[in-house]
């Protein structure tokens, strides 16, 4: 989990590159308005139920853009911990209710708030919340610091290394307020159901077949996968430490001259 770059994640570097061509695509194209949600006049009075399948596609701004690919950076990790072919897995059982469940959460909420909530903005927020659900619960914190708010020691905020993390999750769901902090609860509501076994058993137990994520099928392509990640992750130590032995052997050198 240590190498850099999207060793060991090629569904994350597939994601995070397709996300960007995408919202640059339809930019230069100039389709942005095909792709976001209007319950009025788009799905009621229109009836453009395609759009249920496609405004996840890309994003419609460039800040949207930024947030949404730098999260998904981070969240690569799960990938490196998980593997490939159930990180796959994973994506594919929760696109169709990502999909879906946020319309229908803003068609609920429209009449509460006097159809005001009308607009779903374009993108996979609620994909990406989701995942954010899953490094919450199974990434480990690894330190924790504490920020100073003033000269006193007591007025202090402590804060870890997982939280820049959600800090950029945070600025994409108060994005383009209140669309984007519907579909960002309804993600991260798909992803808990998911984590804890609430819908039906082959939702959570099912995996794509290994030849499509070009590992191994069975326990030996998990052991392949394993080694391989332990092997990038050895030769990212290993290139730390012989810079540390040249340094200190040249050290020795100035010193004996």
């Amino acid at each position: 989990m240590l190498a850099s770059g999207f060793t060991a994640a090629t569904v994350s570097k597939w994601l995070f590159f397709g996300t960007i061509a995408s919202s640059i695509l339809v930019s230069i194209t100039d389709t942005k308005y095909l792709f976001h949600i209007q319950l009025v006049p788009h799905l009621w009075r229109y009836k453009q139920f395609w759009r249920l399948l496609m405004w996840q596609s890309c994003y419609n701004n460039s800040g949207e853009l930024l947030f949404g690919v730098m999260t998904l950076y981070n969240l690569r990790i799960v990938e490196r911990l998980w593997g490939s072919r159930k990180f796959a897995s994973f994506l594919t059982a929760i696109l169709f209710p990502t999909l879906f469940i946020p319309p229908m959460l803003l068609t609920l909420l429209r009449p509460i708030s006097f159809s005001t909530l009308n607009v779903l903005p374009a993108g996979p927020t609620p994909l990406i919340f989701a995942l954010l659900a899953q490094y919450h619960a199974t990434i480990p914190t690894v330190y924790k610091y504490r920020l100073l708010l003033s000269s006193s020691s007591t007025d202090a905020l402590t804060l870890s290394d997982k939280s820049l993390v959600y800090l950029l999750a945070a600025q994409l769901a108060l994005s383009s307020l209140p669309g984007s902090l519907i579909s960002a609860a309804a993600g991260w509501i798909v992803g808990v159901a998911w984590r804890r076994d609430l819908g039906p058993e082959l939702w959570t137990t099912w995996r794509l077949p290994a030849c499509i994520t070009g590992g191994k099928q069975g326990r030996a392509g998990d052991f392949e996968q394993l080694r391989r990640r332990l092997e990038g992750e050895g030769r990212s130590t290993g290139t730390e430490r012989d810079e540390d032995q040249g340094e200190t052997t040249l050290r020795g050198s100035g010193r004996g001259s």
